[in-house]
């Protein structure tokens, strides 16, 4: 018996420490990459209203990475935008948004009022109660037709 229990408690040592490795391999998201029809005003909207500043650029591709500290943007310039399809969040297998989170909820009614009137954005839905609350959220598309989600959580 005290053979069994051993061998029974070094193979779920094992799995458990398997099942831990395979939880900790992923460490976040280390970037996301959206194709843009119009670089430089996809560009402004995170510079110039959401606070992104340019890591770099790729002249060549052309692409821009943009940073706000925490989250890394990749833009990607379709290779022949006036060709580019526009995407579909629900016929299209792909990015349905890209959801970003906002640090209060007055930061979240600024950034909406600065959408609102920014060249290309369409506004899907102005800061509402997601799910009940007592998160808010918001809905735009940026001027290359990608859906961004603005959301703020409140600290419990």
């Amino acid at each position: 018996m005290p053979i069994l229990r051993s061998l029974f408690a070094v193979i779920v040592m094992s799995f458990s420490l398997q099942v831990a490795a395979q939880q900790t391999a992923v460490t976040g998201v280390d970037h996301v990459g959206l194709v843009v029809k119009d670089i430089e005003a996809s560009k402004s909207v995170f510079v110039d209203v959401l606070g992104f500043s340019e890591r770099g650029s790729d002249p060549s591709y052309p692409a821009y990475f943009l940073s706000n500290g925490k989250t890394t943007i990749t833009l990607w310039r379709a290779s022949h935008p006036e060709k580019a399809t526009p995407f579909n969040r629900k016929t299209n297998v792909g990015l349905h948004h890209l959801a970003l989170g906002i640090s209060s909820e007055a930061e979240l009614n600024r950034l909406y009022k600065a959408l609102k009137d920014f060249p290309g954005v369409n506004i899907e839905f102005a800061p509402e109660l997601a799910y009940g609350g007592p998160s808010k959220h918001m809905m735009f598309y940026e001027p290359s037709g990608n859906r961004i989600e603005l959301v703020h959580r409140p600290q419990k």
